[in-house]
């Protein structure tokens, strides 16, 4: 099988669990002796100097008829190879990398890449103020409601900037890129990979599968942008066949985006289960003897919940003092989280690491004792899965993919404040409790691997080959 894979983040170079997504699959499918050539985009702008002889190309427009025109100059169109660790190097020798010159590649603020907050930094201050109450229903598929109604205009702050001519300058550079080889068929992860997925599709007559790890419903709430909707509907629509990372995104799809359920095929994240990475040292973070640590690992963004860790924080410290909360991650609401803490008269009990990656992660789980994620909505959520191979308990909300496959996590509405502090303190007064989660869950861990959703998707491109007009 010959597989043209489209996504926007290969590590080092993510934001978030996609990026995370795509390196776990890839190197899986190769491993089922899949043929893949992986096409994402790489920033220049921090590789090379001004002047430079990469340079950004304009492409002429996708729509142009194959073959109608000379094949275009692709030089700065380059072959790229990420720094996989050696032991994995074998694993990915069926995998060609390919990186068109992007002026950014992260689809968030607040990702790798953009501004953020400081590193290792607590937030202070004192006053009060109850943050309960605060969430409605972002999202109209949790009590049966129609799609909530879209926005037009311009982009909204998450999307703004270049991201979306970004998009199809990607696009327009992956027709020439693949000119001359020959695919099975085309896999696009996410909405910002969908339109070079339809128009390599469409240019080469090959099926396309879309892999929806979120929706811009999940990401936005109430504020969905009609452009990114409509980006995402029209890839949708124009696939073959249809990959949810849940039931839960599966759901979102069929009564959001009007795709046939017998379109759709669920195919649920995966987890290394290899060696552990090596802990760095966590200095720069201070816990006291004693201490209790609760950890929350994402980005910084409303669909995130990090307003509900705060308030849950707050009720924790009432009743347990000896806790230390970390927040891990990026995002564009940091700043207003660091504020809210302040408010609370609780910053001097949270410290903010900013991004972290690699042996960061594992250092941030190596000091937890139980993990928290409070997502209004998460269509999957590898963290609590991360977090469990560094035996660590979890607490989770109940409207996130993850939780269809986790029997063993606790497990919470995301507007319940007062049940995620119970919870929290339950597992940090009662041990047998966290052992009893972190043992159980271990052993459902064993069964979410890469491997079985790399067999999964292979089912998926026959399914798709076998489907075309």
């Amino acid at each position: 099988m010959r597989v043209l894979m489209l996504g926007w983040e290969f590590p080092p170079f993510i934001s978030g669990g996609l990026g995370t997504a795509c390196y776990g699959l890839t190197k899986a499918l190769s491993q089922h002796q899949a043929d893949v050539t992986f096409v994402l985009p790489k920033a220049v702008d921090s590789d090379f100097p001004e002047g430079s002889h990469v340079r950004l190309l304009s492409p002429q427009s996708p729509a142009a008829a194959v073959g109608a025109r000379e094949p275009q100059d692709v030089s700065s169109t380059f072959a790229y190879t990420p720094p996989i660790a050696e032991d994995d190097t074998e694993a990915f020798k069926r995998v060609t990398f390919k990186a068109v010159p992007a002026r950014f590649t992260h689809p968030y603020p607040g990702g790798a890449g953009f501004a953020q907050a400081p590193s290792h930094t607590s937030a202070i201050g004192s006053t009060d103020r109850s943050v309960a109450g605060q969430f409605n229903n972002p999202i109209g598929i949790f009590a049966g409601q129609a799609a909530p109604h879209l926005s037009d205009g311009q982009p909204a702050d998450d999307y703004a900037g270049d991201i979306i001519s970004e998009s199809r300058r990607y696009a327009a550079l992956c027709i020439d890129l693949v000119r001359g080889q020959d695919y099975d068929v085309i896999h696009a992860h996410d909405w910002l990979t969908f339109p070079a997925g339809m128009a390599v599709a469409a240019a080469y007559g090959k099926p396309l599968v879309v892999h929806v790890h979120s929706t811009e419903f999940d990401r936005s709430g109430d504020h969905v942008q009609q452009h990114i909707y409509d980006v995402e509907r029209r890839g949708m629509h124009a696939a073959v066949r249809v990959i949810a990372v849940s039931y839960l995104t599966k759901s979102i799809i069929e009564k959001n985006y009007h795709i046939r359920p017998d379109k759709i095929d669920v195919v649920y994240n995966g987890i290394e289960n290899g060696r552990p990475l090596k802990p760095e040292s966590p200095s720069k973070i201070t816990i006291d003897k004693g201490d209790k640590v609760v950890l929350f690992l994402g980005r910084i963004t409303m669909q995130k919940g990090p307003e509900v860790f705060i308030a849950a924080a707050k009720k924790v410290l009432q009743k347990y003092d000896k806790v230390k909360f970390i927040m891990a991650g990026s995002g564009d609401k940091v700043r207003d989280i660091i504020e809210l803490a302040a408010r609370e008269g609780i910053g001097h009990k949270i410290t903010f690491t900013g991004f972290v990656r690699g042996n960061e992660v594992a250092s941030v789980f190596k000091m937890a004792d139980v993990f928290v994620m409070p997502s209004v909505s998460e269509p999957f959520g590898i963290a609590p899965l991360e977090a469990i191979s560094h035996d660590v308990p979890v607490i989770i909300s109940k409207t996130s993919g993850v939780s269809e496959v986790l029997k063993h996590a606790l497990k919470v509405d995301f507007w319940d404040v007062d049940e995620f502090a119970n919870k929290i303190i339950a597992v940090l007064r009662h041990p047998s409790l966290g052992d009893t989660l972190r043992s159980n869950a271990d052993l459902e861990l064993r069964k979410l691997t890469w491997d079985g959703a790399a067999q999964k998707c292979l089912d998926i491109y026959a399914n798709a080959i076998n489907d075309m007009p």
